[in-house]
């Protein structure tokens, strides 16, 4: 696994927005069929996620190498909404107490020399960002 690769999983493991930001690439995408985002973006999602879901947690399998620069991992997701949820540009959730379990979903990554370029979560019913939102009852998830 690349180094990139490695230290985005360590700093989702450890809710260290800093880690994960060094390791994805200034022009990285995390594409959605709903919506794409770039680095910022992912960045407030992650603090946003945090801050809500102080207990979130993710096991993962073995990185699989896909190709030059091209690894897919599955992960398990799962934490309790027992604090606001504010993501920048959506209205607030306040804490709902919901325990949230992402299905088992893949997650594709593309890493370049300057890091992640590209995150694309495998889409699952109930699959992770927009699961979460749905678990918590958010009528018209974001993402």
């Amino acid at each position: 696994m690349k180094p990139a690769l490695a230290d985005y999983v360590a700093g989702l493991k450890a809710h260290d927005v800093a880690t994960i930001g060094a390791s994805l690439a200034e022009d990285v995408r995390f594409v959605t069929p709903v919506k794409t985002m770039a680095k910022p973006a992912i960045l407030e999602f992650l603090a946003a996620l945090y801050a809500g879901f102080p207990d979130w947690h993710y096991d993962h399998g073995e990185p699989v190498r896909l190709g030059e620069g091209s690894y897919s991992i599955l992960w398990r997701q799962r934490g309790t909404h027992t604090a606001k949820l504010d993501l920048p540009g959506f209205a607030a959730v306040p804490a709902t107490g919901k325990k949230v379990v992402v299905p088992k979903q893949r997650f594709f990554y593309l890493v370049g020399a300057k890091g992640l370029t590209e995150i694309r979560p495998e889409p699952i019913p109930g699959g992770a960002p927009r699961g979460i939102f749905e678990q918590i009852g958010v009528e018209q998830p974001p993402l």
